[in-house]
């Protein structure tokens, strides 16, 4: 054989019965299937074997059924970040003449992709108030296909009550998701509480150090399994194993993260709640966050994003020059790492509210909360001078 063709034989010349703590990095695109019987393009994979790297590798899989495995779902469709796992629920579920339900308080791109990417398709995407509870049966149509929830909300942080949301979207045969980012899909079990499907960034908690783009949707069941995989396999939601691989190894730390930053988190809030600046802290675990009762209720814990809102004292100018006080808080728009993170907020869309740019929402890290705490003051005794 030439030494040319040698170079391409795919064949292994070193043992393959390596045993790792580890789960591989499969990279691959080309399947080799022993005969021309055994070809397969399905997206089954799990089920019927591996068919195309684009369905996945033994890495993106064993990310998929660990997540599923956690969150007690059927199936976890692992996607290339949040937003594709949006879109991958609407897309699964709605069609050109429907309409769907989303709170007022959802995720600021799943309100974008309701107004352009659906409203150009045909679907009619209605915002509703996320305290609406079982009032929500008053908003469902004959051609309500989706309703979404997200609690807590992004920015305003309020807790819905999923169950009676779930209760009444399914006595009129209408499937519920859920954007369960916030609780990581562990502090808040969606399918205990009914939800039909459960999506969530895994950029954010699950990856835990702001390197990684994924997402997820797990669905609940057989029915949701089928709804989905078709479309699934018609966006081509290829993933990568190396981000899959650092997301694998993300799942090992998730309980002790999620036990620091809910322990810091609270620290830091609790101490802004005392501030004479401040307003209105919007903790779930704090009685001040709208539907903290819920959160009592449906969830076990609590994790490290939430906002607050200064007084009318401070001008929506004055919370800017805050935030650049600040030094140990970096200033971005993402949560769920290892640093802490703040952000004006200076147009929230909330009716009958006119926050005036001065809500802010913090991510806690895992520095030390009395240091964040110091750099918080620090930052609140330069405003305090321009006052």
């Amino acid at each position: 054989m030439d030494w040319r063709t040698k170079l391409l034989d795919p064949a292994p010349f070193a043992r393959r019965d390596y045993t790792s703590l580890a789960t591989p990095v499969y990279r691959g695109s080309t399947v080799v299937f022993e005969n021309q019987a055994a070809v397969s393009d399905s997206w089954q994979q799990a089920e019927h074997g591996y068919s195309y790297g684009l369905y996945g590798t033994p890495t993106t899989l064993e990310l998929s059924a660990r997540i599923a495995d956690l969150e007690g779902a059927r199936h976890s469709f692992i996607v290339p970040g949040g937003q594709a796992a949006i879109a991958l629920v609407y897309l699964s579920y709605c069609r050109a003449g429907g309409h769907a339900l989303i709170p007022i308080s959802a995720y600021g791109p799943n309100k974008d992709m309701a107004e352009g990417l659906m409203a150009n398709f045909g679907v009619e995407v209605e915002r509703y108030d996320p305290m609406i509870g079982s009032g929500i049966s008053d908003l469902i149509r004959e051609n309500t296909q989706l309703i979404w929830c997200e609690s807590p909300g992004s920015v305003t942080m309020e807790i819905q009550d999923v169950p009676a949301i779930v209760t009444a979207a399914h006595a009129r045969g209408v499937p519920v998701a859920l954007d369960n980012t916030y609780a990581a899909g562990v502090y808040f079990d969606a399918f205990a509480h009914g939800v039909d499907v459960s999506m969530q960034a895994l950029t954010k908690y699950i990856g835990g150090h702001s390197d990684l783009l994924l997402g997820s949707v797990s669905v609940r069941d057989e029915a949701g399994y089928a709804q989905m995989g078709p479309i699934y396999r018609q966006l081509g939601l290829a993933v990568s194993p190396d981000d899959c691989s650092l997301a694998l190894r993300g799942l090992q730390t998730l309980a002790v993260r999620l036990d620091r930053l809910e322990q810091s988190t609270l620290e830091v809030s609790k101490w802004l709640d005392e501030n004479n600046f401040v307003e209105t802290v919007n903790h779930p675990a704090l009685p001040s966050c709208a539907g903290h009762d819920i959160w009592k209720r449906d969830f076990t814990g609590s994790t490290s994003v939430f906002s607050f809102v200064f007084k009318d004292s401070v001008t929506g100018a004055q919370a800017i020059t805050f935030l650049d006080a600040l030094r140990l808080f970096k200033i971005g728009l993402s949560w769920g790492g290892v640093n802490s993170l703040a952000v004006v907020y200076p147009q929230v869309d909330r009716p009958d509210t006119d926050y005036g740019g001065r809500l802010v929402r913090l991510n806690i890290g895992l520095e030390n909360p009395r240091d964040l705490i110091d750099d918080l003051a620090q930052a609140l005794a330069v405003i305090r001078s321009s006052i």
